[in-house]
């Protein structure tokens, strides 16, 4: 969650100039990235690979119905991304159907990327836990005052049950579980298509767990 209309990159590129060769920033064309835009490049390292409606679908799962990604805002953000220097794409072809583009970071975007990350981490949860407390006070107090003690209790409760599920998940986002049964190769979160082969994988739905 990053605050502010710009995230501002120039320090953190001076910075890593001066540690590693200088010609592997030449590629980038801007120094500012919107809030959105470091999102995706949080979304795609994460991933490895992503081709653009996979992006979209990780995305929603990331906004949890706060905000919902569509083709028109996400495609030509993945556009600009490229052109300034902090995506790489190729094309994949699917066995059952068209060619489709998977992106990844360059080498200087993966840098710059860590090192915002590195330098914001702890004051980024800082910002969180305030943010949380400012919205349960809200929340709490859009009930009426009879219903108070129990509010309270549920949603100590729902934060516990949430931060709880952080610290369980955080090791296993580190590791590739999901593999495709065509060529074999692993991949983590929601995809619908292997970025290596292009096979389609196929999602469970509700129909198919019950």
């Amino acid at each position: 969650m990053w605050l502010g209309k710009f995230l501002d990159l120039e320090e953190d590129i001076k910075g890593l100039r001066s540690k590693i060769q200088n010609d592997l920033f030449q590629g980038i064309k801007k120094y500012k990235l919107t809030p959105l835009e470091f999102t995706i490049l949080e979304t795609i390292f994460n991933c490895k690979e992503l081709a653009g409606y996979d992006l979209i679908l990780n995305l929603n799962k990331h906004f949890a119905g706060t905000w919902e990604a569509q083709s028109g805002t996400i495609y030509p953000i993945l556009f600009k991304l490229k052109r300034d220097g902090f995506l790489n794409s190729r094309p994949v072809k699917s066995p059952i159907g068209p060619i489709r583009k998977v992106y990844s970071l360059t080498e200087a975007g993966e840098h710059i990327l860590k090192t915002k990350v590195n330098k914001n981490f702890e004051d980024q949860l800082k910002f969180m836990g305030n943010f949380l407390i400012e919205l349960s006070s809200i929340y709490i107090q859009s009930h009426p005052k009879e219903e108070e003690d129990d509010i309270i209790n549920d949603v100590q409760n729902l934060i516990q049950k949430i931060l709880e599920t952080v610290v369980e998940t955080i090791p296993s986002t580190l590791i590739y579980k999901r593999k495709c049964e065509q060529c074999g190769s692993e991949m983590e979160r929601i995809a619908s298509f292997c970025s290596s082969c292009g096979a389609t994988l196929l999602i469970e739905t509700e129909e198919k767990k019950t």
